[in-house]
């Protein structure tokens, strides 16, 4: 009787689960709870990866181990809204396997490692542009070259074909799906680099600017998250792309000229 009463009750609570992604949107709450209270606990330099890096006394592996951490809250925060669509359909569609829930794990665990190896590189790059700093004196008196040119890098970026190649494939999940899904773990991995490199290819940029102004920066993290997620869900987001790279251009460029512009933008180079 328990078992018989127990697994009406397990699948209702799966067939929710799947409809609703309740878990994911949990995931998303939970990380801008996280991301709220540092900010106002005063804490977010933990979040910070240029705070990490002056931190002498702690070794580089917990400095990286720190950052990762950081990075799958800011990961869930900001990239996760924009790809509840293409999970909702790949939930939809992996239903008739054997694990779904399995599956489900392997397409996001596929999707988060891509975005973690970004942020590994990206971590390193940046110990190593801080050193460079300390050691370029001309650079060194002049840290607003970096964030201009981040800047402008980021809204140049809004204008190539690599961009316009892989937002075309995060907006249109259906068609993503139809031509490369396949049943099983390994191939629900796969499919989940395949996805995670077309959402890197299409929003690494944007991602540069965040690291630029330093991981859990609350207001960028809000601006950014919203450009990502109307980019890729919104009817008119190929309209809002373009918009969005001549903003970064000529505040960049406004940045290069005079670091008085956008001083909040400057991030971990912006202090003198």
């Amino acid at each position: 009787m328990e078992q018989s009463s127990g697994t009406p009750v397990i699948s209702k609570f799966r067939q929710f689960v799947n409809h609703d992604l309740t878990i994911l949107w949990a995931i998303v709450f939970i990380a801008w709870v996280l991301t709220i209270l540092a900010a106002a606990t005063g804490q977010e330099h933990w979040l910070h990866q240029s705070a990490l890096i002056k931190l002498e006394r702690i070794p580089l592996l917990l400095k990286l181990l720190l950052f990762l951490a950081a990075w799958q809250v800011m990961t869930a925060a900001m990239m996760l809204p924009s790809s509840l669509p293409m999970v909702r359909l790949f939930v939809k569609v992996s239903r008739q396997q054997t694990k779904p829930q399995l599956a489900l794990l392997a397409f996001l665990g596929a999707y988060a490692a891509v975005w973690t190896g970004f942020a590994i590189i990206a971590l390193l790059f940046d110990i190593g542009l801080h050193s460079v700093v300390q050691h370029w004196h001309w650079l060194h008196h002049r840290p607003w070259i970096i964030a201009g040119s981040t800047l402008v890098l980021a809204g140049g970026f809004q204008f190539s074909s690599l961009k316009e190649q892989c937002l075309n494939s995060c907006r249109h999940p259906l068609s993503f799906l139809t031509h490369h899904y396949q049943r099983g773990l390994k191939a629900a991995w796969n499919l989940g680099i395949r996805h995670g490199l077309y959402c890197l290819g299409c929003c690494w940029a944007l991602m540069l600017v965040m690291l630029a102004v330093g991981v859990g920066h609350f207001t960028w993290m809000i601006v950014l998250t919203v450009i990502m997620t109307l980019e890729r869900t919104w009817k008119q987001g190929r309209e809002l792309v373009p918009i969005v790279g001549i903003t970064f251009l000529v505040w960049g460029g406004l940045v290069l000229l005079n670091p008085v512009w956008l001083p909040d933008l400057l991030g971990g180079y912006g202090g003198h």
